[in-house]
């Protein structure tokens, strides 16, 4: 079984650019998460948080909708509300 292949919108493309997140820290964050926590609006978006090393420890927030064969991230940044680790 291959992962499902991740694609950004188009605000999810500008807030990479804007917030300076490399493409990989979302992808570790997604795959390879410290937390997850389900939206509360919708059944298939959730909220993934990771610590990313190269920006001190600080937590980034991945916002995504998933399907069978495809992550779709929504937006991201890092998360001032949660510690660094």
């Amino acid at each position: 079984m291959t992962d499902p292949r991740i694609t950004f919108t188009r605000h999810a493309e500008t807030m990479l650019v804007e917030r300076d997140i490399d493409r990989d820290w979302v992808d570790r964050t997604i795959r390879m998460p410290d937390e997850i926590e389900p939206e509360s609006a919708s059944k298939n978006i959730f909220r993934a948080f990771r610590s990313i090393p190269e920006r001190d420890g600080r937590m980034l927030r991945v916002v995504y909708s998933q399907t069978n064969d495809r992550i779709r991230v929504i937006t991201a940044f890092f998360d001032r509300a949660k510690p660094r680790r």
